[in-house]
């Protein structure tokens, strides 16, 4: 079975050629949105998570991702009761998690920013994708920087992406939902 990657990002910095270098190395890509239609214009082959989820995108596309379908496949563990539960939901495990999130601490920058505004920038579906990856950085890659994306192809093309290497980015990604749900804090504390 194909490894699978599910890409959900605001910052789309080198992702056509993530894509591009995933799709070489046999793996299956699933986005949603802008995420989707982008990798779609680079050429790619790109599964919608409404494919996988088997539900529409919602709510002005605040809800895209949260979903059992995504979420079991990133949280299953290489264990043969997670694989059984998964086969009985027709859920398929997911390997690599690449998202960034809005850019709350951005908007909130701008001067005459509203509450309203600043509130729609709070991401939550890239929260919960790169938490779950980073908990299961035993069988996940959670990437949350376009930085790290050659590195990351480099790693796979390699066959290195080893559990250190997961482990540390998944410490990048706790640090990285820890700093924004602390600007998220200072925020609301400051209105």
């Amino acid at each position: 079975m194909n490894k699978r990657a599910i890409l959900s990002v605001y910052d789309k910095s080198g992702l056509v050629e993530l894509g591009h270098g995933l799709i070489e190395l046999g793996w299956e890509l699933i986005a949603s949105g802008g995420t989707a239609r982008l990798l779609r214009s680079g050429g790619l082959p790109v599964i919608d998570v409404a494919a996988v989820t088997g539900a529409p995108e919602m709510l002005g596309g605040r809800v895209k991702t949260l979903h059992p379908a995504v979420h079991g496949g990133i949280l299953a563990r290489d264990i043969e009761s997670d694989r059984v539960d998964l086969a009985a939901q027709n859920i398929g495990m997911i390997d690599l998690v690449v998202c960034n999130l809005y850019p709350f601490s951005a908007t909130i920058a701008q001067p005459g920013v509203t509450m309203a505004e600043a509130i729609e920038q709070i991401d939550i579906g890239g929260v919960t994708l790169l938490r779950a990856a980073a908990k299961n950085f035993a069988r996940v890659t959670a990437v949350c920087d376009p930085a790290d994306y050659p590195g990351i192809l480099n790693d796979l093309r390699n066959n290195t992406l080893d559990i250190q290497k997961r482990k540390a980015l998944a410490t990048k990604a706790f640090k990285h939902t820890r700093d924004y749900d602390k600007a998220i804090t200072a925020y609301l504390e400051s209105i």
